[in-house]
């Protein structure tokens, strides 16, 4: 089995380990995203490239049985070009699990669960019972912080960022309910982002940022940066139960060192 990254480190959470990764148009094809890897071991997993760079003969030389990948909806699979998708699809049964606006978080999840044991995973009940857990902790963090405004972000460049739309993204839906209070940029253009001057989303006053780590993301401005808390945050986080564990005691973390600021 091959995987695209986000994919493939879910289903290692699974205890299922991919005989290779690739990523997608937005990274690095020499070098796998760390942020997007999960607990992968990239040290010793074969990566394809991404994108229109993806190395189709050493994907199919490694002959897998399987390729899992995601899709943002329409059927297309995620990371590759149409080409490139139609070729594998011509010569490896290609799985690609949905993790668009129009599923929630557990539906996403779920899925990959459902994937994990049909490959021959073990059901981990532990894992959900920690999760629940984690989502318990978060919901208490957040009403002992006072519910503070949090705003989820993408940094485009120097003077532009994207700002998330709470709604249209399965985590930042899961977050909210759980009582976590995310702003809501204007309404404009942009169907998951609200483009606008960095100006603008500090004028959101918000007293927490998610900002993105992806590789590809630029840096948060210096002044932007001094003045509001961030914590991490990963828009492709790894549908697994272990990840949104994970996901939500950051998070946790970071409501608590807000009330002791």
């Amino acid at each position: 089995m091959a995987a695209y990254i986000q994919a493939g480190a879910a289903l290692w959470d699974h205890g299922l380990r991919p005989a290779g990764i690739f990523g997608s148009s937005h990274d690095d094809p020499r070098v796998p995203d760390p942020a997007k890897a999960g607990e992968l071991p990239l040290g010793s997993l074969p990566y394809y490239g991404a994108g229109a760079a993806l190395d189709m003969d050493a994907l199919l030389a490694a002959d897998p049985e399987l390729i899992v990948a995601v899709t943002y909806g329409g059927g297309q699979t995620y990371g590759i070009t149409p080409e490139a998708a139609k070729h594998l699809e011509e010569q490896v049964p290609v799985v690609a699990l949905d993790v668009s606006r129009g599923r929630s978080l557990t539906e996403v999840r779920d899925s990959f669960t459902r994937l994990a044991h049909a490959l021959g995973a073990a059901p981990d009940d532990a894992a959900d019972t920690e999760l629940a857990a984690a989502q318990q902790r978060l919901t208490l963090a957040t009403a002992a912080a006072g519910r503070p405004r949090v705003l989820a972000l993408s940094p485009a460049d120097a003077e532009t960022v994207h700002l998330a739309r709470p709604h249209t993204w399965p985590d930042l839906s899961a977050l909210a309910a759980l009582g976590v209070p995310l702003v809501e940029p204007a309404e404009g253009p942009g169907a998951n982002w609200s483009t606008v001057p960095w100006s603008e989303a500090a004028a959101l006053a918000p007293d927490l940022v998610l900002v993105d780590v992806r590789a590809h993301a630029a840096a948060l401005p210096a002044d932007f940066a001094t003045t509001v808390r961030t914590t991490p945050w990963n828009p492709e986080l790894p549908p697994s139960p272990a990840a949104h564990t994970r996901f939500h005691d950051t998070l946790t973390s970071a409501l608590h060192a807000l009330r002791g600021a």
